[in-house]
């Protein structure tokens, strides 16, 4: 192994960790919000809203998956517990036989508009109050940059 390590200077230590108290505060705080005002988990949260952002509110199994970053096995669990609640349903996909799609439910639907006013105005509480519009912008340009690499780079 030739290679020499790309060490973080001070400067880029400090943003990354930083970047990284941020998200795991700011995500830990929505969650525990989430769950004590809406009974919704982050988890049930992520799938209801990719859900409703899809015609119908369908979608294959493994696209939601792939739309979530989950491996195939936590999808298929937490889908389980999900239609347990009956907020979602499995619908075996006719045209192929081997694939299936995940439906939101009413009930499901019911939940995300309840918890969806919530988190939003926790997410403007918590962080939104807290930047200029141009910090926005640069946060937003920042952010859409490195998800179009981790896009390219996807395996």
């Amino acid at each position: 192994m030739d290679e020499t390590v790309r060490w973080l200077t001070p400067e880029e230590q400090g943003a990354w960790r930083a970047f990284v108290r941020l998200h795991e505060r700011l995500g830990g705080r929505l969650a525990r919000m989430l769950q004590t005002e809406s009974g919704l988990s982050v988890a049930d949260f992520a799938v209801l809203v990719q859900l409703t952002d899809v015609p119908a509110g369908r979608q294959r199994f493994l696209d939601l998956a792939r739309a979530l970053e989950w491996e195939k096995s936590r999808m298929s669990h937490h889908i389980a517990r999900m239609a347990k609640r009956g907020l979602v349903v499995r619908d075996e996909c006719v045209e192929d036989g081997r694939g299936a799609f995940v439906v939101i439910t009413d009930a499901g639907r019911e939940a995300i508009e309840g918890a969806a006013p919530l988190h939003v105005e926790a997410v403007r509480d918590l962080f939104l109050d807290h930047v200029t519009p141009a910090e926005l912008r640069t946060l937003a340009q920042v952010s859409e940059r490195v998800v179009a690499k981790l896009d390219e780079d996807a395996s």
